[in-house]
């Protein structure tokens, strides 16, 4: 019996999502483009699921589309056009109601790289690389890497990378402000857990909510962005009681001299 090609461990409000095709450093061939659609449709309806965390088997993160399939190697019959145009998988994955943690554990590349930045925040092992060769490979991006990618790391930096097609490497990404930060790779899944403990920690609706004004605000102009804040803020308010507010404050207050002593 063949291994899947995507494995999804579920525990404690916590989805670990894990691209398991090693062996192709987890290349996006149709039927993972396919099941990763299927699987963050389900998790994003699933109310035991607070926070998800992808990444990849074995010394990738995923590799990108599958262009040996694409090019008939592996006897499959994806279609170029639309496997290259079509960005279900990364609408799949940006459009989870639920925060995303990337655990880059290896190469990050083209359709890969795109992946990636559908994450909410990037924790990156020190074997983890990045490149897009969409320019290498001739062909043009078609999953938002030529916009997203200036937009997180600046225009200069993001065309010295994509008109390049050259590696980078994690250290850099972070001081780019591309990954929020990078640890030792046995670290790695135990760094994502603890800071999805942090986010199950906030209020659940709030949480999901919050996440969908930034990236609302964040794909609009500035102006736009603080309308829709405050119209998200207006129709929340109405839920909220002082009771609520008292106690959820005392929390807060909890927690900040918890991490003040550690």
């Amino acid at each position: 019996m063949s291994e899947p090609v995507l494995v999804v461990e579920k525990r404690d409000g916590v989805a670990v999502v894990t691209l398991n095709r090693p062996h192709a450093m987890n290349a996006l061939s149709r039927a993972l483009r396919a099941e990763i659609v299927r699987t963050f449709g389900a998790l994003g309806g699933d109310p035991d699921v607070g926070v998800v965390i992808l990444t990849g088997a074995g010394r990738a993160f995923t590799a990108g589309l599958d262009l040996k399939e694409l090019g008939g190697e592996r006897g499959g019959t994806d279609d170029t056009a639309s496997a290259v145009t079509g960005g279900d998988v990364v609408a799949a994955v940006s459009g989870c109601p639920q925060p995303v943690i990337g655990a880059i554990n290896g190469f990050a590349i083209t359709g890969g790289f795109e992946l990636a930045l559908a994450c909410d925040v990037l924790i990156a092992a020190t074997t983890a690389r990045f490149a897009d060769t969409h320019a290498r490979v001739g062909i043009m991006p078609g999953w938002g890497l030529s916009q997203k990618l200036s937009r997180t790391i600046g225009i200069y930096r993001a065309k010295e990378l994509s008109l390049t097609g050259n590696y980078l490497s994690a250290e850099q990404a972070e001081a780019w402000g591309l990954v929020n930060r990078v640890v030792e790779p046995d670290a790695l899944l135990p760094t994502c857990h603890a800071l999805a403990r942090d986010m199950l920690s906030c209020v659940p609706d709030v949480l999901r909510r919050y996440k969908q004004v930034i990236d609302a605000g964040y794909a609009d102009t500035f102006a736009r962005g603080l309308a829709i804040e405050a119209d998200a803020s207006r129709a929340y308010a109405g839920s909220l009681t002082p009771e609520l507010l008292a106690a959820r404050r005392a929390g807060v207050q909890q927690r900040g001299r918890e991490q003040s002593r550690g």
